[in-house]
């Protein structure tokens, strides 16, 4: 069976009690994926936090990544939501920064990929459009509903044209988590793949570890490919979170 698992794909993304706990005939056990995504928010605070305690005029290299994520976000939310939507920095940053550092986390041979689930993912995505909804809501009440009537369309097409959007606007959190959990999901299996590849080709002595040079040759390339997406992904999520929430702010716009 420990071997079965060197090279089955699937194995990785198991999620296995570690404390069972059972409450009201429900199951809360704390999981391995609870586990690293205590671990993500750790080095994630401790990161910012070691980064930026000094706040030295001239910043180190710490202190300069810490500041490059800070204006990084606020740029992304300035030009997507204006200056009105720097009130929802803190969020969109958490966002970006759980994301990016559970995907870097990921990256390590036997850790955990929590946005590999998309229950992880789907939660992250109903948190931003629930706070699209309860902030539209509170800040124009019912003008919100705007939003789902665009400018400049006849009276006839009306109904449909809100049916679509009141549709593209439910669909959101489905494209938000999917996006993320497909893009990890699949490059983890893929690298995994090519890895039993190599493990399997060494087997057959020296002609098998000839032909394993190619596999190891993709699971590198596979493996630099995995980091750009890492980065890539967390970009992608709060670049849409931004999107949204500008519709929550402007939504006759």
């Amino acid at each position: 069976m420990a071997a079965a698992d060197k090279v089955d794909p699937i194995h990785q993304f198991q999620i296995h009690p570690i404390i069972p706990l059972h409450i009201g005939g429900y199951d809360v056990s704390f999981t391995n994926s609870s586990l690293f995504m205590v671990v993500t928010i750790v080095l994630a605070s401790a990161f910012l936090y070691m980064s930026t305690a000094s706040r030295a005029l001239i910043p180190g290299r710490l202190q300069s990544v810490s500041e490059m994520a800070y204006e990084f976000v606020g740029n992304m939310l300035r030009d997507a939501a204006g200056k009105q939507g720097m009130q929802f920095f803190p969020l969109v940053f958490s966002l970006f920064m759980f994301v990016l550092v559970a995907n870097l986390i990921g990256l390590f041979p036997y850790f955990f990929t929590v946005t590999s689930h998309i229950i992880v993912t789907f939660t992250l995505a109903i948190l931003v459009i629930g706070t699209v909804l309860v902030y539209g809501f509170a800040k124009h009440g019912f003008g919100f509903l705007k939003l789902f009537v665009p400018h400049g369309v006849p009276g006839y097409l009306l109904p449909l044209v809100v049916a679509i959007e009141i549709i593209s606007f439910v669909s959101r959190p489905v494209s938000l988590s999917v996006r993320l959990f497909a893009n990890m999901l699949a490059g983890h299996i893929t690298l995994k793949v090519f890895s039993g590849f190599v493990v399997s080709l060494s087997a057959f002595g020296a002609v098998g570890i000839a032909g394993s040079v190619l596999p190891l040759a993709m699971a590198v390339a596979l493996s630099a490919l995995e980091l750009l997406v890492a980065f890539l992904q967390a970009y992608v999520f709060a670049v849409l979170t931004c999107m949204y929430l500008n519709d929550a702010l402007h939504p006759s716009h």
